[in-house]
């Protein structure tokens, strides 16, 4: 359907749409994961296929327990009864790479018991790895052919693929996951408001994580079904605005899978009504993290030149550094895309244009990279649709908070490109 997706109407572009939700959702691991990063990629895709595919659920079937007992067994050589305690043969969760357990840990090391702790075992479904090799191929050899039908070349498949394997590969291996926790646990280490689970070493393995097991709820609660609480809610803004101003300006270290189903959030309750404390400032926890990102210094001082020059409504400069942000850059007509977002530039320094929100005006800026094809690295649209992200469930938690805005603020403020650790940290300090 999709050669003719623009041809007969927007009645036929939705039921499309619709479809090709549906098809992905049936066809995978590989093809459920590569709509889901697809839905981030506004730079490559239209925003109303990176909406349709931002729906995707995995909804992912669960693998039995007989598998799970035999995985961990393998994995660290030892019978289930002699790592734990208790394990809930019923996971309480599970996704298109892994399902979770939740156990009570007895023994970390052969015959040493320990004190009882509740943690969270993630054990990858069987086959997932070959499962998913042979879906890329098979992704590979469709984008490969899409770029010999002229009605297809619009979707730049083979480009997508490409940025893909890189992400697809990192999300397989729950040790890359284990390893990523315990840096984040570092970077945050001076934080009493941010936290992430620990990995329980020497339980990790390629195939099977033990991680402490975080209480909390998901900050959807709070963004979307809790009413008042403004002071609540204007203090998670202020938490998850700083959490990722510290990834992107101090660790350059991102966690680059920031939506609301993988934020928790603790707030300390009366003892006696078991309602939460008026004045008591909420915890949030940071989960999933086997997707990350980082940028390498060239593109670190160009994404941040890009900021500063929205910050000061410089079109040109701003589109210079658009430019700048692929090794590879392969835009038709620089000079084109330079003067159109000039021209947008122009008007968002108006009176009206001041009224636009600075996350619509980086999505109407994606859109025009999208439509010159424009290369931007994935790493670097990455940490961007992770700020716009971001920025959507901040604003609903508190209005008058802008994420964009903290931002540029900074960046103006500070002579970053020579002590941008010190005054960042000096700026944000919990």
């Amino acid at each position: 359907m999709a050669p003719f997706a623009d041809s007969f109407g927007p009645r036929f572009r939705k039921l499309w749409l619709q479809v090709l939700h549906r098809t992905l959702e049936k066809a995978g691991p590989a093809f459920i994961k590569w709509g889901q990063w697809a839905a981030t990629r506004p730079d490559l895709f239209p925003r109303d296929l990176c909406t349709q595919l931002a729906e995707l659920h995995t909804r992912a079937p669960e693998h039995s327990f007989a598998y799970t007992r035999k995985t961990i067994e393998k994995a660290f050589g030892r019978k289930l009864s002699q790592i734990f305690e208790h394990f809930e043969e019923v996971p309480v969760a599970s996704g298109s790479i892994a399902q979770v357990h939740r156990a009570t840990l007895r023994f970390r090391y052969p015959g040493k018991q320990a004190k009882p702790m509740v943690v969270a075992v993630k054990v990858r479904h069987p086959g997932v790895g070959e499962s998913i090799r042979r879906d890329f191929e098979i992704i590979n050899l469709v984008a490969k052919i899409s770029k010999f039908i002229p009605t297809l070349k619009w979707l730049r498949l083979d480009e997508s693929v490409q940025q893909f394997a890189v992400f697809m590969m990192s999300q397989v291996d729950l040790a890359r996951e284990a390893a990523h926790l315990s840096r984040f646990i570092y970077n945050f280490r001076r934080w009493r408001d941010v936290s992430f689970p620990k990995p329980v070493y020497p339980l990790v393995h390629p195939a099977v994580l033990v991680e402490s097991y975080e209480q909390g709820e998901s900050v959807s609660h709070y963004v979307d079904e809790l009413e008042g609480h403004t002071r609540l809610k204007s203090a998670l803004a202020h938490i998850g605005t700083h959490a990722l101003l510290k990834m992107l300006l101090v660790d350059n270290f991102i966690h680059a899978d920031m939506h609301p189903g993988n934020i928790l959030v603790r707030v300390p309750k009366n003892k006696s009504s078991g309602k939460p404390l008026s004045k008591s400032k909420p915890h949030v926890v940071f989960l999933d993290v086997g997707m990350t990102a980082e940028l390498s210094k060239s593109d670190r001082i160009n994404l941040l030149e890009f900021f500063k020059a929205v910050a000061r409504r410089d079109g040109r400069t701003a589109a210079e550094c658009t430019l700048r942000l692929s090794k590879r850059q392969n835009c038709p007509d620089p000079k084109a895309f330079i003067e159109e977002v000039e021209e947008a530039f122009s008007f968002w320094g108006t009176p009206e244009g001041d009224l636009v929100h600075p996350a619509e005006c980086m999505q109407e800026l994606l859109e025009k990279v999208r439509h010159h094809k424009v290369n931007v690295d994935g790493n670097v649209t990455t940490v961007m649709v992770t700020t716009l992200v971001l920025e959507g469930w901040q604003r609903k938690l508190d209005p008058g908070y802008n994420v964009m805005e903290t931002l540029q603020t900074l960046l103006l403020r500070a002579d970053w490109a020579k002590s941008l650790s010190y005054t960042i940290d000096g700026l944000m300090a919990p």
